[in-house]
């Protein structure tokens, strides 16, 4: 009686087929109609007005101006609350609307400063706990990292971010996922990543198993410092051997690979595979990189915590219009204005955020404790377990196993099992000369990233044996 139940509450949000037999799994749906739905919804018009708000505050430094209602980060953060909260009273979806802080002195916080971020929880309703995450900053800076009185309207470094996580929230919440996803505005950035390291601590202190972070820093200008102007492309940073690794699991690593298969790196292939089937003329670089040379954005808090987490952003940037001064040198414009921004790109690159947010909340819950076999055979066996309840099972149609060569960046080849298989054997496909993984496939053809054997590209720890 309790599945019947969580069946008819599942079909009737639009997640599970009316009827799914034991077949059904030799062909999941590859195109999810109801994704170029979410794309769709997506405004440029809506994020163009959010950062001209953001930028009209005038200044969002850390250490700014904390009680005016016009200028500075206090009023620039109780505006995005108030606009969640009245996206929340749009919603279908539970979105709960809270801030959350905490105090710090650095290099580049010269005094105790609180640093407060603002989040909104979209409650999962299968599996509230598996959390995905989309990020934008709310602070700015000019030159001097300390100045915090000059205007520093911050328009692509960073109100486009978190126009973007604010515009993802009004898609998205009319829909309900089996996992959570948390829109988050993090401050604290330009000064030391401090916003990161208060929404970890209290990702920790909540429960949650965060299964990825979609950091959004920069996603609206197309124009670089080296002349090029280009609106079909975007980066995806990701870390490779997760900080976290232990010496048992390098010297694992050493002998099974996964140099370039850590949760993070899967999480930046489903990125890639889904802009090349939902956003049209976008295409994804994958940069095997934590970050630029020298920089750092908000996923690195979550990956030094051992979270899978990405950075999304721009493929050209003008250093003109960052952390800059407002004024005109040697015919040059400097400064982070609105003008630099193209809000239509804003809006593709929002649109990839909403895609994957949508997958990786609404996919089953992921394979866990995948392994290989195959030394010394002609084959290959990939084994894998799958954790959850039942009312979570009710989502689950397959599981799809990949593999590609070693030298390939993307999965090349596929092949669906059915829900209740937890181990598969492919004849004729040498361990050696291959990398594998599985992923979890939803009723409507939802998948989860793919998750690489062993505790490189594991999701989620294993659990301990008996």
């Amino acid at each position: 009686m309790k599945i019947i139940s969580s069946l008819v509450k599942l079909a009737a949000t639009g997640f599970v087929a009316t009827s799914v037999s034991s077949s059904d799994h030799e062909n999941p749906p590859t195109e999810v109609q109801r994704m170029h739905g979410f794309v769709a919804e997506v405004s440029a018009s809506r994020i163009e007005t959010d950062i001209r708000q953001l930028a009209g505050f005038g200044t969002r430094h850390t250490l700014s101006d904390t009680r005016s209602e016009t200028r500075g980060i206090g009023a620039a953060r109780r505006w995005i609350e108030a606009e969640f909260n009245r996206i929340a009273e749009t919603c279908e979806a539970q979105l709960d609307v809270y801030t959350i802080s905490d105090t710090f002195t650095g290099r580049r916080i010269p005094e105790p400063t609180e640093v407060v971020n603002v989040i909104a929880v979209q409650r999962g309703i299968l599996d509230p706990d598996r959390v995905v995450v989309m990020s934008g900053d709310i602070d700015s800076r000019v030159s001097d990292p300390l100045n915090f009185t000059d205007d520093s309207p911050g328009a692509n470094d960073n109100a486009s971010g978190m126009a973007g996580t604010i515009e993802a929230a009004r898609v998205l919440c009319k829909t309900k996922f089996p996992g959570t996803i948390v829109y988050a505005g993090l401050s604290g950035e330009e000064q030391g990543l401090y916003g990161g390291e208060v929404l970890t601590a209290h990702a920790s202190e909540q429960g949650w198993r965060v299964m990825g972070v979609l950091n959004n820093d920069m996603i609206g200008n197309i124009q670089g410092i080296n002349g090029v102007i280009n609106n079909t492309t975007a980066r995806v940073f990701s870390e490779g051997t997760r900080i976290t690794e232990t010496d048992q699991e390098a010297r694992m690593r050493r002998f099974m690979g996964g140099e370039v298969d850590s949760p993070s790196r899967n999480i930046a292939r489903l990125v890639d595979r889904l802009a090349d089937e939902y956003i049209p003329n976008l295409d994804v670089m994958m940069i095997y990189r934590l970050d630029r040379f020298g920089r750092g954005g908000h996923h690195r808090p979550f990956n030094e915590a051992g979270m899978p987490g990405v950075r999304i952003m721009e493929t050209n940037e003008n250093y003109y219009r960052q952390h800059q001064d407002i004024r005109v040198e040697n015919g040059i414009e400097y400064g982070d204005v609105v003008e630099g921004v193209d809000f239509d790109y804003a809006r593709k690159l929002t649109a990839l955020n909403v895609v994957t947010l949508a997958s990786m909340a609404g996919a089953p819950p992921f394979p866990a404790d995948v392994s290989l076999e195959g030394a010394v055979r002609p084959s290959t066996t990939i084994k894998w377990s799958v954790r959850g309840n039942e009312r979570e099972a009710a989502n689950l149609r397959a599981f799809k196993v990949y593999w590609r060569l070693t030298t390939d960046s993307q999965w090349q080849w596929s092949r669906i099992v059915g829900k209740d298989v937890r181990e598969l054997t492919l004849d004729n496909i040498v361990i050696d000369n291959y990398f594998f993984g599985v992923a979890s496939v939803a009723n409507d053809g939802l998948e989860s990233p793919v998750v690489f054997p062993g505790p490189m590209g594991a999701f989620e720890a294993a659990l301990p044996e008996e």
